[in-house]
C-alpha cells in the first residue's frame, strides 16, 4: 500500500516538515543521531539533517525512501535510508540523541514493543517526539490517521504516559490543531503530542 501510495511525483504529505517537529527539535542535542521512524518520503528527516544532524530515515517503503533520498540531495543535504519493518527493526543501545515518531500508528502489541526499545536506544539526555493522531480524530472534519476499523493504531497520551515511564515528560499533550500536511493531512485534527527525555545518570 505504501509503495503505491509514494508512486507518484507528488509527495503525499508534503515536503515540508511536521509543526509539531518543527516546534520541538531543538530539544534534539545539537549535532545530535536521530531516527525517523516510519519516515516515508522524507520531509521530516531532510529538515533535521539541515539543521545540522546526523539523521537515519526508515520505513518500510522503499520507494518512499528513494524520493527521500532525492529530497535531501535537492535541498544540499545527506540522509542515511533504511528499509525495515518497526516490528522486527533493531534499535540499538543507548544508540540514538532522538528517536521521532510523526504519524507512525501502530497496532498495540507492536507499540509496546516499540516503546520498549525506544527508552533503551536512547542515549543519556536523548529524547522522543512523537506526534499522532488520537480516537477523536474520527469525529473530527478533517483529513488524516487511521481508519476507524483500526482504531487500535489511534495515539493517545495515556498510552505513552504509561508505556514511556522511564522518561520524564517534557510535553503531554491532546489537542486540536490546524494540520496541512500535503493532500493526505488536512484540517482541525485531534491529535497528541509528546516529548520525553531520557535523563542521565550521574
Amino acid at each position: 500500500m505504501w509503495d503505491e501510495r509514494y508512486s507518484g511525483t507528488e509527495f503525499a504529505f508534503g515536503k515540508e516538515p511536521n509543526d509539531f517537529l518543527r516546534e520541538t527539535f531543538e530539544q534534539i542535542p545539537t549535532g545530535g543521531h536521530v531516527l525517523c521512524l516510519a519516515e516515508g518520503e522524507g520531509r521530516n528527516a531532510v529538515f533535521l539533517a539541515q539543521q545540522g544532524y546526523n539523521v537515519t530515515a526508515m520505513d518500510m517503503s522503499e520507494v518512499g525512501l528513494i524520493k527521500a533520498t532525492q529530497l535531501a540531495k535537492d535541498r544540499g543535504v545527506t540522509i542515511t535510508t533504511q528499509v525495515a519493518d518497526l516490528a522486527d527493526y533493531p534499535f540499538g543501545t543507548n544508540k540514538w540523541d532522538a528517536i521521532v515518531s510523526i504519524w507512525a500508528h501502530v497496532p498495540d502489541a507492536l507499540r509496546h514493543h516499540m516503546h520498549a526499545q525506544i527508552v533503551t536506544a536512547l542515549k543519556p539526555n536523548g529524547v522522543f517526539i512523537v506526534e499522532a493522531y488520537t480516537k477523536a480524530q474520527l469525529e473530527a472534519d478533517a483529513v488524516g490517521g487511521p481508519p476507524a476499523s483500526q482504531i487500535e493504531r489511534f495515539g493517545s497520551l495515556e498510552n505513552l504516559q504509561s508505556e514511556l515511564v522511564a522518561l520524564k515528560e517534557i510535553i503531554g499533550i491532546e489537542r486540536l490543531r490546524m494540520v496541512s500536511e500535503g493532500k493526505r493531512h488536512q484540517g482541525l485534527s485531534a491529535v497528541v503530542q509528546f516529548v520525553g527525555k531520557k535523563e542521565s545518570i550521574e
